[in-house]
């Protein structure tokens, strides 16, 4: 055969050859993009994966709903005068506590103490009348029964009598008039709490008829919150409805989220806000320590219910894949991929429905290098920060916060 021929011959064996090596290449490399898309990309690795891992646990979870809540004082009191009158001084000081009944400031009173002095003499006078009509009522009575004065005398004496009896009882009523007024100078604290801003300082004139006050008192042990969820969380909330304050409700810090304090549910709206679509809710906590300030905003979580027998893993373990979540979980120091049913996430754990059982083993950190019958070494938290990855907890398994 000659040379073109054969030239033209192993052309053609080439393209066939070609043709054929095309579909194999991209079968292989179809595979490995869903194994990829899957799985994670697969990482050359010699020797064990090392991976962090963390049990399934089998425990009581409560079932918490959270808003954004704002703290108000049950009761925010801003103390008026009630007379007009010069300020005479003032007891507390701005933020001081008080209780109930304490003496805050004070007012001039000369002018109603001598108002309830006029009062109280002038019921004296009224009742030494009085005792000498009594006693001018009894002669003439005797004198009658003798036949010695007419019966006319006698009603006219009797009917005084009764006359100065009145103007005693009109002498009390302005006595005690006189002693609410007096009243009035003492300006006294009516809830136990936290005093606010001074408006007003001491030997200014204040009037009765002044809106801004003098300060105001603010209760803050206990102290409420008051929030709102949305409609869709109803169904959850019924069950609360008949009695509240088996509800816990918990307030945390907005920024940090840590807790301030501990309380529960105090009252329930009766309407859901047709603009919003909310219902309103008031919770109470006790304050002893004045954590909690009144116009504060914090984050409340309020317990619906406590959901026996959950199994909840760390939301790290949940991995997404094509046909749904699922995890690693490592046996016999290998991983393997296990579909799982996420119920609901809260804070940093999943609650599943299935796929796992209570004391399984997942990994946490360290998916990204796994692939299926891949063999693990499980490290510590702070050995997979060193490997460049983040992760939790220390002995190898990560913890799941109670």
């Amino acid at each position: 055969m000659s040379a073109p021929a054969l030239g033209r011959l192993s052309g053609r064996s080439a393209v066939g050859f070609l043709w054929v090596l095309i579909p194999i290449v991209a079968a292989l490399i179809g595979w490995q993009w869903t194994r990829a898309r899957n799985h994670g990309p697969a990482v050359i690795q010699h020797g064990p994966v090392p991976v962090v891992v963390a049990q399934v646990i089998e425990r009581d979870l409560p079932q918490l709903l959270t808003a954004v809540g704002n703290v108000q004082a049950l009761q925010n009191v801003t103390l008026r005068p009630q007379i007009d009158g010069v300020l005479r001084q003032v007891l507390v000081t701005e933020g001081q506590r008080v209780t109930r009944g304490q003496l805050l400031a004070s007012i001039d009173d000369r002018a109603q103490s001598a108002t309830l002095a006029q009062a109280r003499a002038a019921r004296q006078r009224d009742a030494a009348n009085l005792k000498i009509g009594e006693l001018d009522l009894q002669r003439d009575q005797n004198l009658l029964r003798g036949e010695a004065i007419a019966r006319q005398a006698v009603d006219q004496q009797s009917a005084l009598v009764e006359q100065l009896k009145a103007t005693i009882q009109a002498d009390e009523a302005a006595i005690n008039a006189a002693e609410v007024q007096l009243s009035y100078t003492r300006i006294l604290s009516p809830v136990t709490g936290r005093v606010g801003m001074r408006r007003v300082d001491a030997g200014n004139l204040v009037r009765a008829t002044d809106t801004t006050g003098l300060f105001s008192v603010a209760q803050i042990d206990p102290i409420s919150v008051v929030f709102s969820l949305p409609q869709q969380d109803l169904p959850r909330l019924q069950p609360l409805l008949a009695d509240p304050a088996r509800a816990q409700v918990v307030a945390r810090d907005r920024g940090a989220g840590a807790i301030l304090s501990t309380g529960h549910l105090m009252t329930v709206d009766n309407q859901i806000d047709a603009t919003t679509g909310t219902l309103s809710m008031r919770a109470i906590f006790a304050n002893p320590q004045g954590v909690l300030w009144h116009g504060q905003f914090v984050t409340v979580e309020l317990r619906t219910n406590v959901e026996a027998g959950a199994l909840v893993v760390p939301n790290r373990a949940i991995q997404q894949g094509t046909d749904g979540a699922y995890v690693f979980r490592v046996r016999d120091a290998k991983a393997e991929v296990v579909p799982v049913t996420v119920r609901y996430r809260q804070d940093d754990i999943a609650v599943l429905g299935k796929g796992l059982a209570a004391n399984d083993v997942v990994v946490v950190d360290g998916q990204s290098q796994l692939l299926p019958g891949v063999a693990v070494r499980v490290i510590s938290g702070d050995d997979a920060r060193d490997h460049g990855s983040g992760g939790g907890g220390g002995g190898g398994i990560a913890a799941i916060a109670p």
